[in-house]
């Protein structure tokens, strides 16, 4: 793992595999989660890209300043990274708090990005009311008290069933996390709303919807897609995380996509 340290401070962790002579692909983990989200796509996206995984401000290594962030704060993060791997423009795919943070990058610095893959996500997830109950709860009891319905949001009940292991898994990977660093993350969804800006997003897009997803609908990704300017939408059978439960549907999309050929 390498680590940068941004404009103020915060120490950021990430790790880069595959060839640095192939595009750059840049990818940004849902919150509750690090850079590990991605081992599922990693076996094929070394073979077409230079991959950079980062743990997000207040998950994993990274450190996990006792703050409330805000969205442009973690965008300016994930381009702190851009510089510190010597990376002018790439391909960004974000998930979830990801798919928000990407939204940023593509508004705030559109010449950075080239294609742009937003999975899982909305210009305004969820509310700020509920948003607030989470970080109070988290807050007060810590990540263990909001364990149960993460899991129930990030998979299908059915995949629960059937794979135990990869939820006991990312359970883990949750309670890991600090609390606070959990919270400040919590902060930077409950004030985003980019529902005005993101037609203004000129990278080609590509939206990632999970027909089983109760946090994002597929509505909300047709959303996005319908505001920005020639952007597709797939639909995955699939929850939260359909990057997890459907692995292989998940890579094709983005490698198709990525490549110019989906």
């Amino acid at each position: 793992m390498f680590e940068t340290i941004t404009t103020d401070g915060c120490r950021l962790a990430w790790r880069r595999d595959g060839d640095r002579g192939s595009p750059t692909l840049l990818l940004c983990n849902s919150i509750g989660t690090d850079h590990r989200l991605w081992e599922p796509q990693m076996a094929a996206l070394v073979l077409h890209f230079d991959v950079i995984r980062f743990d997000m401000r207040g998950h994993g290594a990274s450190d996990a300043p006792p703050s409330e962030y805000s969205l442009a704060t973690l965008a300016r993060d994930a381009v702190a990274i851009f510089d510190a791997a010597e990376v002018e423009r790439a391909h960004v795919c974000g998930l979830s708090l990801g798919g928000a943070v990407a939204q940023r990058m593509a508004l705030d610095c559109p010449g950075r990005i080239d294609r742009l893959i937003l999975a899982n996500t909305a210009a305004r997830l969820g509310t700020p009311e509920a948003w607030q109950m989470r970080i109070d709860t988290v807050l007060a009891e810590g990540l263990e008290a909001i364990a149960d319905m993460a899991m129930s949001r990030f998979f299908d009940d059915a995949f629960r069933t059937a794979h135990p292991a990869v939820v006991e898994g990312f359970r883990r990977m949750l309670l890991a996390n600090s609390p606070h660093g959990y919270a400040g993350c919590c902060a930077a969804l409950r004030d985003a709303d980019m529902r005005d800006e993101i037609g203004a997003i000129s990278a080609p897009t590509l939206t990632v919807a999970g027909t089983l997803d109760v946090s994002t609908p597929p509505d909300q990704l047709r959303a996005i897609a319908d505001a920005i300017p020639g952007a597709r939408m797939v639909e995955i059978e699939a929850a939260h995380l359909s990057n997890v439960e459907k692995p292989d549907d998940f890579t094709r999309a983005l490698v198709g996509f990525l490549s110019g050929s989906g």
